[in-house]
């Protein structure tokens, strides 16, 4: 027979408090515990500082595609690897504008528009870019731009503009980072994210794993941003889509399983943080996309592209939204 004294004496020992002062110790200890105590975890934690049946649902345009100078091994759009992927220059800002009115209407609640720059530049089109987040803050979505590396004074002049969050990954953690990006350093990234949250932008801020790291360096990612001075708003977890032409091109899929410890374990560590379930969605079911969620990711990217790679259709998202009882989550809720 069930003692279900025992069970609630259990949930109270599961300490819920924000920290920033994780030890790796620490975070391998949460990662490597059994996979359903995990899970339990993860979703009380998850349950304390958020809405289980919401999900903020996120649209990511690319505004400017291909030739990259950059080497990231993961990336088609990088100039120096032969892919399919096709160099468009930025957009205009009527183009945006429109497509960010198709996300509203289909249910996003956030926009992100990328460009395949290194890093922003003062020139004409960063002028373009500071219209085009203008024009879809007016709309009432959270806006958001992933650009590259920034200076303090052009984060000021996105925020100026009306710009809500801005995506600048880790990747993976410093120790692996090298094998995966030699084209900028992983101070580089920081510094960005050190510029983003002077200026009072929201952080958003994850990385990538079946990129050939190590368990260590997945738990030294996390470990990285869970210790930041302020956790990010945002903690998207990526799965490689392996993309013919790159060097990471015969990297096996990573399983659900490891997507969900890494989901579970940022849940953990980072509680307010929207932990969101996105590269790699595309191959995953209904039911591990469930797993995920029970986990504590609450935001997903819809649309059929992320950037350049396959993502479900709305149609899709809709379908899994009514069998799950989820609910779109409203913007600007974290304000």
């Amino acid at each position: 027979m069930i003692n279900f004294d025992l069970l609630e004496d259990r949930t109270t020992i599961i300490d819920h408090t924000i920290r920033n002062d994780w030890t790796k110790e620490e975070i391998s200890e949460i990662f490597h515990s059994p996979i359903l105590e995990l899970i339990y975890r993860a979703a009380s934690v998850h349950r304390q500082f958020h809405n289980p049946q919401e999900v903020q649902v996120c649209t990511l345009l690319s505004i400017k595609t291909g030739g990259c100078p950059e080497d990231c091994a993961y990336c088609p759009q990088a100039a120096r690897y032969h892919t399919e992927v096709k160099v468009h220059k930025l957009m205009t800002v009527k183009e945006v504008l429109a497509k960010a009115q198709q996300a509203l209407e289909a249910g996003s609640t956030r926009f992100c528009m990328g460009a395949a720059w290194r890093e922003v530049r003062d020139n004409k089109d960063f002028d373009k870019v500071i219209e085009m987040v203008k024009g879809v803050a007016q709309m009432g979505l959270e806006v958001c731009c992933t650009l590259g590396m920034l200076t303090p004074q052009q984060a000021q002049k996105l925020k100026e503009a009306g710009l809500y969050a801005y995506n600048h990954n880790l990747d993976t953690s410093e120790e692996y980072y090298d094998e995966i990006i030699t084209t900028r350093t992983y101070q580089d990234r920081l510094e960005t994210l050190e510029n983003v949250r002077k200026a009072k932008i929201s952080v958003c801020s994850g990385g990538i794993i079946g990129m050939g790291e190590s368990l260590n360096d997945r738990i030294g990612m996390l470990h990285t941003l869970a210790t930041l001075p302020e956790h990010p708003e945002s903690v998207p977890v990526n799965a490689l889509v392996a993309v013919e032409g790159t060097p990471l091109e015969n990297q096996e899929r990573v399983s659900v399983w490891e997507m969900i410890r890494m989901i579970a374990t940022a849940r953990i560590t980072m509680p307010k943080a929207m932990v969101r379930l996105s590269a790699g969605r595309v191959m995953m079911n209904m039911e591990e996309q469930a797993l995920c969620f029970l986990a504590g990711a609450n935001s997903i990217f819809a649309g059929e592209k992320l950037l350049t790679t396959p993502n479900p259709e709305y149609d899709k998202d809709r379908e899994m939204f009514q069998v799950l009882n989820l609910k779109p989550r409203k913007s600007y809720q974290n304000k």
